[in-house]
C-alpha cells in the first residue's frame, strides 16, 4: 500500500496522545502528586486535535468528513470517528476540573469514575483504529489480532516516552521520573519485540491469490507483459508504494533503531545520569521511528489487485 503522510501522522500523534493522557490518569489513580497535571493534560488534548485535523488533509472533500460517522453500525472507521470526539472531550472536561480546583472539593469517587472512564474510552478508540486494518481479510500482513496488540503497545510506549519529556521539561518528583522512565523502557521494549514478530510473520506469509486463481487458468508459466495501460493511474499510485525491496529493509533497520533501541538506551543513560537531556530525547527519536513503523505497517500490506496491475507497458 502507498499511504498518505497525513494518516501516517494522525495515527502516530492520536497514538502518542493517548498513551500520554493514559500514563497522566493512571498515576492521578494510583495517588501520585503530578505538577501541572492541567497543562500536560491540556498538550495531550491539543496533540489530539491536531491529529485530528491531520485526517482530514488527504480527504479530497473535508467539509464531508461528518458522514463518516453514519455508518457506526457496521465501519469501525465510524466508530473511530464517534469515539475520537468523545475523547477529546472527556480529556478536556478533566483538564478543566484540574485547571480549577473544582477536584478538590468533589468526592474522590468522582474524580476518579471520570478518569476511569477516559481509560476505558482511550482502550476502545485504540481498538477502533486498529480494527479499521485488522479487519480486512484479504489483506493478510493487516488481517491478525497482532495488529491491535501493536497499536495498543506502540501508543502505550511513544506516550511514555512523551511523558518523560514533559515530565523533565516541567520538573517533576525524582521517583516519579524514574518509575515512569522504567515502564517507558519496558513497554518500548515490549512493543519492539511484538512489532517484530509482525515483521517476521509478514515475511513469511504466502498470498492466497496468485495470477493462475485471478484468471482460472492454472498454467506454471503465466507472465503479465502489460497492465492494460500505457500510464500509471489510481490504482497504481495507491495500492502500492513502488519502493525498491533494499529501501524497504532499510526502513526496518530505522524502525529498529530508532523507534526502540535509540530510545531505550537513552532513557536507560538518563536515568541513570539523571540527564533530563538524555530523558527528553527519547520521545523525538522515537517518534522518527514510529513515522518509518507505521509507513512500514502500510507499505507491507499486499493489496491483491497488485496482481494485476504490477507492470506498466
Amino acid at each position: 500500500m502507498h499511504p498518505a503522510f497525513s494518516v501516517i501522522s494522525f495515527t502516530t500523534l492520536l497514538g502518542a496522545a493517548q498513551g500520554l493522557i493514559v500514563t497522566l490518569g493512571i498515576l492521578r489513580i494510583l495517588g501520585y502528586q503530578v505538577n501541572l497535571l492541567a497543562e500536560n493534560l491540556v498538550i495531550g488534548a491539543a496533540l489530539l486535535v491536531i491529529s485530528l485535523g491531520a485526517s482530514f488533509v488527504h480527504l479530497g472533500h473535508p467539509e464531508r468528513a461528518w458522514r463518516a460517522a453514519m455508518m457506526w453500525r457496521t465501519s469501525w472507521l465510524s466508530r473511530e470517528v464517534i469515539v475520537l470526539p468523545i475523547f477529546i472531550g472527556l480529556t478536556v472536561l478533566w483538564a478543566f476540573i484540574e485547571s480549577t480546583g473544582v477536584s478538590q472539593a468533589q468526592p474522590p469517587g468522582v474524580l476518579s469514575g471520570l478518569v476511569i472512564s477516559i481509560l476505558v474510552v482511550a482502550l476502545v478508540l485504540w481498538i477502533c483504529t486498529a480494527m479499521i486494518y485488522a479487519c480486512i481479510r484479504f489483506i493478510q500482513e493487516w488481517s491478525h489480532p497482532i495488529t491491535l496488540v501493536n497499536y495498543t503497545l506502540l501508543g502505550l510506549a511513544s506516550g511514555l516516552t512523551l511523558t518523560c519529556l514533559l515530565f523533565v521539561v516541567n520538573p517533576q518528583d525524582p521517583k516519579l521520573i524514574h518509575s515512569v522512565g522504567y515502564w517507558a523502557i519496558g513497554l518500548t521494549l515490549l512493543s519492539g519485540c511484538t512489532r517484530w514478530m509482525s515483521v517476521q510473520r509478514n515475511a513469511r506469509l504466502s498470498p492466497r491469490s496468485t495470477l493462475q486463481s485471478a484468471i482460472g487458468i492454472q498454467n506454471p508459466r503465466i507472465v503479465q507483459k502489460s497492465m492494460g495501460m500505457s500510464a500509471g493511474a489510481f490504482n497504481t499510485r495507491e495500492f502500492f508504494h513502488q519502493r525498491s525491496v533494499f529501501f524497504v529493509n532499510n526502513v526496518k533497520r530505522i524502525v529498529l533503531v530508532f523507534g526502540f533501541t535509540l530510545p531505550i538506551a537513552l532513557l536507560a543513560a538518563g536515568l541513570y545520569w539523571d540527564s533530563p537531556v538524555l530523558i527528553g530525547l527519547g520521545f523525538p527519536i522515537q517518534y522518527l521511528g514510529m513515522l518509518s513503523e507505521r509507513w512500514l505497517f502500510f507499505a507491507q500490506a499486499r493489496h491483491p489487485q497488485n496482481l494485476y496491475y504490477q507492470t506498466v507497458s
